[in-house]
């Protein structure tokens, strides 16, 4: 059986800020409080040619000698970028540690819209497949660790599925921060009259992104369709659905969902996420899929939010985003253990 941890249950167990125990409170705090990662140094830019015509960017942190360290690939959630705060931070912790960090754009994030002709999905994974490749084959990377947030932790989960038990060599294991690991049901969730906020807030940023590729695709979507969208769903159903070949947006939200091929997953995987996420109901990771699996370690907070987790800060060594830390020392923990070790647990 797989491992759920409740708070309480763990030495380590999440604490949040006094004033963050709202779920409401700590998503909106996390997404709009400024960070700054003075230890974390400039990234290098990369980019993947992941399909004809399709190219992403990623900003990379490389230790000296990069084959001798283990690599951690970061995936960011919807409408997120390489500098969303979380994958920063995330990147400040790992290179610390001594891993090297791949903060990856999605298609058409990170004002990227020039790079690909094409739009991008909630389950389209086979552009962090291709940089693991493109990692293990071109840079000799024999350690890979994949993370995601939201939207990239459905990636992540989903990744692996696809994977299943063959699964690279170099893949260390996967980890999802608030996953939406069953759209649909999260999806809903966001429609609810407490969430318009953020519902707003995701169907501007789309909207945006199909206007500011009109400028590089002319003619491509229809704009005159935007007007009438007003949730993320109603977007799906007017431009994702339809592009990708999907019924509808239920179809694609049921086929784009990780819980399809979580059951498959055979490499080590963590999952955190809140009781009080504001759209991601924590019951999904009771779900037999999940909780049967051996591979997959879950931790249910009470309090966390949405891809927040903000704890006390102790000292200038730890600034208490607690989910980062928690994934950080997934990998090491992880990177820690001879490969034969690793892949004959998971054979």
């Amino acid at each position: 059986m797989g491992t759920i941890v409740r708070d309480g249950e763990h030495h380590d167990a999440f604490v949040p800020r006094p004033m963050l125990r709202g779920g409401h409170a700590m998503t909106i705090y996390s997404w709009g409080n400024p960070r700054d990662f003075p230890r974390l140094p400039p990234p290098t830019r990369r980019f993947f040619d992941v399909a004809p015509g399709t190219r992403v960017a990623a900003a990379c942190h490389w230790q000296t000698e990069p084959q001798r360290h283990a690599t951690l690939l970061a995936l960011h959630g919807l409408n997120g970028s390489s500098d969303a705060h979380y994958m920063r931070g995330l990147a400040a912790k790992a290179f610390e540690q001594g891993m090297n960090v791949v903060r990856l754009n999605q298609r058409n994030c990170g004002d990227t819209e020039h790079l690909s002709s094409g739009l991008f999905h909630s389950g389209l994974t086979a552009d962090a497949a291709h940089v693991v490749d493109e990692l293990m084959r071109v840079d000799g990377l024999a350690v890979i660790g994949v993370a995601g947030y939201s939207l990239g932790g459905n990636l992540a989960l989903k990744i692996a599925g696809e994977y299943g038990r063959h699964a690279p060599p170099a893949l260390l294991g996967v980890a999802a921060v608030s996953p939406i690991i069953e759209i649909e049901p999260c999806v809903v969730a966001l429609e609810r009259r407490e969430n318009v906020l953020y519902n707003w807030n995701f169907v501007r940023d789309l909207k945006r992104r199909i206007r500011r590729r009109e400028r590089f695709h002319p003619g491509q979507f229809d704009r005159r369709r935007l007007r009438a969208v007003r949730t993320v769903r109603e977007f799906d159903e007017t431009y994702t659905a339809p592009y990708f070949g999907f019924r509808s947006a239920s179809d694609y939200y049921h086929r784009a969902s990780a819980m399809r091929l979580v059951h498959r997953i055979a490499v080590p995987a963590l999952i955190i996420t809140a009781d009080d996420d504001p759209f991601v109901p924590s019951q999904l990771f009771r779900d037999r899929r999940v909780a049967g699996n051996p591979h997959i370690q879950v931790h249910i907070c009470e309090h966390g939010g949405h891809c927040g987790f903000v704890g006390p800060k102790n000292g200038n060594e730890d600034d208490g985003y607690w989910a980062e830390r928690k994934i950080v020392d997934f990998f090491a923990g992880l990177a820690d253990v001879p490969e034969t070790q690793r892949h004959s647990a998971n054979a």
